[in-house]
């Protein structure tokens, strides 16, 4: 029987990070060229006004400006991102993280302290994660390159799910029904409910560490699922 919302052992342990920045450098350049006049006939003298590279007589070349700073569709690599100047707001995934190695971080600034964590996780498989845009910061090590999702991106729902570590966008990647688990041991089966993924306590509809078998009912209406260290789900309605 699922119990009260909880954070996973995941979420409640800080991994400090170190942290990497990207600098783009960008040249830009702009090129005048010029006519003369052949000094062996004079009286045929002209004179041809210089050329802007516009494609217009006489017209001086405006100034270059430099592009403007793309925010990323994808989070590349390890390193703080500052949301709306290196990363734009909106849901992203990653896939083939192992063995909890890939940690993930959204901060309301720039602090680095205990309170600064709006939410956080150790990844294994695939995670899905939503940057919202007062977030101030995205911090990932040791994670596959997170990916733009379109919220509204259709798929190919399964009714066999890896358990062992995942995420799974419910009517996308996994399809609403119950769902069988067994063979879990010592409580080391933790699997969640999630109306989105925020990851924030107010996230999580229902979760539960589970011993043994475990069965549970993902809803058409529920937004995420996530297991951690369980054995292979399997649709059984």
């Amino acid at each position: 029987m699922a119990n009260s919302p909880q954070r996973s052992w995941f979420a409640r342990h800080k991994v400090l990070t170190a942290a990497g920045a990207v600098v783009a450098v960008v040249a830009i350049g702009a090129a005048v060229g010029g006519g003369g006049e052949d000094p062996k006939t004079p009286e045929a003298k002209s004179s041809a006004p210089a050329s802007s590279g516009t494609g217009k007589s006489g017209s001086e070349a405006p100034a270059s400006k430099a592009p403007e700073k793309k925010k990323a569709a994808t989070i590349d690599g390890d390193g703080d991102f500052e949301v709306g100047s290196d990363v734009k707001p909106g849901l992203y995934r990653s896939t083939g993280n192992e063995d909890a190695g890939c940690y993930w971080e959204r901060s309301k600034d720039a602090k680095g302290e205990l309170d600064s964590i709006l939410a956080n996780d150790n990844v294994t498989g695939t995670s899905y994660v939503e940057v919202l845009k007062t977030d101030k910061l995205f911090k990932s090590t040791g994670c596959g390159t997170w990916e733009a999702v379109d919220p509204k991106a259709a798929g190919t729902p399964g009714t066999t799910l890896k358990g062992d570590g995942g995420m799974f966008k419910v009517g996308v990647d996994v399809a609403p029904g119950t769902y069988r688990s067994t063979g879990n041991k010592d409580a080391g089966c933790y699997w969640e409910r999630s109306k989105d993924a925020a990851h924030g306590v107010d996230s999580i509809l229902a979760n539960d560490n589970a011993t043994g078998t475990a069965i549970v009912r993902i809803g058409a209406k529920d937004g995420y699922f996530k297991s951690v260290g369980c054995g292979d789900w399997t649709k059984t309605s």
